[in-house]
């Protein structure tokens, strides 16, 4: 391998938009996510659903779902 031409790989936060934080490795100091383990539907049993903009309500409009 070359020298001085790979990013330096580290310690590393991640902070999820729930507040939950981490420590992992990568190549970047800190990273911020929508979702992470704690929060996401598919871990916590809960289904969360985000209505942008009226889209799941003309979704049921349009095909009668009530």
């Amino acid at each position: 391998m070359k020298n001085d031409i790979h990013p330096k790989y580290g310690k590393s936060i991640v902070k999820c938009a729930c507040g939950e934080q981490f420590e992992t490795t990568s190549t970047v100091d800190e990273l911020r996510v929508d979702i992470c383990s704690k929060c996401h539907p598919f871990y916590t049993g809960r289904q969360k659903l985000v209505d942008t903009g009226g889209r799941v309500d003309k979704f049921n409009k349009k095909y009668g779902i009530k």
